[in-house]
């Protein structure tokens, strides 16, 4: 068995987070590694769990020594990979599944042969179905919401490089389940 790396990749509202945790349940075998974050801890969260909260300077320490496979600035915050939660798994065999933004799956792409990497994107809909579930999770004001809305443009271009493409439309959550643990065991393959 050969070791990958599988990144899941949509635009905000997709589903991403949903689809993950129920993956999460149905493949126990799979790697989920911990990303480092410089945002607060939310009510709920628990370090180490999902995240590695660490401050700003420690996070550009590590990132000038090289330990991050891919990082990213969103919100005002640094989200990153470490090498060391993806690369001796990968060594090992192990399949990982990893949720980046387009920017983070660019990087690894410079830095995985192909044959260890795919991505799988989850597609949503149009950015007016999108729009209404964004709304529908928290209140957003009008600039974020434009700043969404052009993630959303630059990240659907990157779905003719997915290796496979999972449906998440309204009212589809369920078959979209099924589908994405169809789609990860294949890319594992």
């Amino acid at each position: 068995m050969h070791g990958k790396l599988i990144l899941v990749i949509g635009p905000t509202g997709s589903g991403k987070s949903v689809l993950l945790a129920y993956l999460h349940k149905q493949m126990l075998e799979l790697v989920f590694p911990i990303s480092c974050t410089t945002r607060t801890m939310r009510p709920g969260e628990i370090a180490g769990e999902k995240y590695y909260f660490i401050n700003k300077e420690e996070f550009e320490q590590r990132e000038n020594r090289g330990d991050f496979l891919e990082w990213a600035v969103y919100g005002g915050n640094y989200y990153g990979t470490l090498k060391s939660e993806i690369l001796p798994a990968i060594e090992l065999g192990k399949t990982v599944v990893r949720e980046v933004e387009v920017q983070g799956a660019r990087q690894i792409q410079k830095l995985l042969p192909k044959e260890k990497l795919k991505v799988l994107f989850i597609d949503a809909g149009s950015w007016e179905q999108l729009e209404k579930r964004v709304r529908a999770r928290a209140p957003i004001t009008e600039v974020e919401l434009l700043a969404r809305r052009k993630r959303y443009e630059d990240e659907t271009t990157f779905m003719v490089e997915a290796d496979r493409v999972v449906d998440n439309l309204d009212g589809g959550l369920e078959q979209a389940k099924k589908d994405f643990v169809a789609a990860i065991q294949k890319l594992a393959e």
